[in-house]
């Protein structure tokens, strides 16, 4: 593992460890989404992630992260990220619930996100969910040796803030390897006086636009990690584990 600018370079072995990360997180993420439907728990989503990680010999990467105490984020409705998964919240028709969870695999972590519909949503929650996979996914393709990073800020920003949304500049994506947060940081949004790094061979990025449907501030609850919007409008969350390669972006957290 190389550093430059403080941030990691993975090799081609470790970027094999980051790869099977990300695939037990996809798989897991895969078995969740199943579960998604009127009339459950939110807590049975973390009993699913619990019982895989055991399953798969890893450890949830957020479970006691500064003291952080589930090993999935389960953000429903107004909620944007960091929530907490209860035995008492039972989801509703309509509702949507993003889902963020990490996993250690020897040593490396793979950090992905996903927002489900729960039944039959409003046309408006839809299009918050298409529009936040469509950035994750305009992000990924700026992603390639050579780009600056802000190139991938500025195709989140543009596509969400072209369709009427609000683009979350109190949270925002990493780099990943041996820490679950590493350097450098990915804003879903291009600040204003600062210059981008430029991307690297073997830096590997978890970009996750978190997407509002109204404004883009936020508040935090009195469990002092749960972020819901200000305005209590939807939010969407989409997450993947990107590596840089020399041949253009490869996804980490997908499934076979």
């Amino acid at each position: 593992m190389k550093k430059a600018r403080g941030i990691f370079l993975k090799n081609e072995k470790e970027l094999g460890l980051m790869r099977e990360a990300g695939r037990i997180v996809s798989v897991i993420l895969d078995e969740i989404g199943k579960a998604v439907k009127p009339g459950v728990p939110t807590m049975l989503f973390e009993d699913i992630a619990r019982r895989m990680c055991d399953e798969f010999k890893v450890k949830p990467a957020f479970l006691g992260y500064l003291g952080f105490p589930f090993a999935i984020c389960c953000s429903v409705n107004e909620e944007i990220v960091h929530g907490f998964p209860s035995k008492d919240r039972i989801l509703k028709e309509g509702d949507i619930v993003s889902i963020d969870m990490g996993v250690v695999f020897q040593g490396f972590h793979g950090d992905s996100a996903r927002t489900f519909p729960v039944g039959v949503v409003s046309p408006v929650a839809q299009r918050l969910m298409d529009v936040t996979r469509e950035s994750l996914e305009l992000g990924i393709a700026q992603v390639r040796s050579g780009a600056n990073l802000y190139d991938v800020s500025a195709a989140i920003q543009q596509h969400c803030e072209k369709a009427g949304f609000g683009v979350v500049r109190r949270f925002v994506g990493h780099g990943i390897g041996v820490k679950l947060h590493e350097k450098p940081e990915i804003p879903n949004f291009v600040p204003s006086g600062l210059s981008g790094v430029t991307l690297k061979p073997g830096m590997c990025l978890a970009i996750e636009p978190m997407i509002t449907e109204g404004s883009y501030d936020v508040d935090i609850l009195e469990d002092r990690w749960t972020a819901v919007t200000k305005d209590r409008k939807l939010a969407a969350h989409f997450e993947h584990t990107v590596a840089v390669t020399h041949d253009g972006p490869v996804l980490m957290t997908v499934s076979d």
